[in-house]
């Protein structure tokens, strides 16, 4: 089942980053899977936004792969597929 338009917009506001390199990678993100994103993707994703500008880039560019503060959130699948799908260049 996918989220609906009002958690998109929610998670597509908090996606509104100070990091030039966050917002853009993000809005790509949201271009390719907006409409395919599950309850667990939105899940996910607000987990992620919650995080530091750099924490977050620290996980989009690959620097880390995990992150203490998310817990087991980073070994499920739906945590992996995200990040993959966050990671993709083109």
């Amino acid at each position: 089942m996918t989220i609906g338009a009002a958690e998109l917009y929610r998670l597509k506001s908090d996606a509104r980053r100070g990091l030039l390199e966050n917002d853009l990678i993000l809005e790509r993100f949201f271009r390719r899977y907006a409409d395919a994103l599950s309850k667990e993707d939105g899940v996910v994703l607000a987990q992620l936004l919650a995080l530091s500008d750099n924490d977050l880039m620290d996980l989009l560019i690959g620097r880390v792969d995990a992150l203490q503060s998310l817990g087991d959130l980073c070994d499920t699948p739906g945590f992996k597929r995200t990040l993959m799908r966050l990671r993709e260049k083109s």
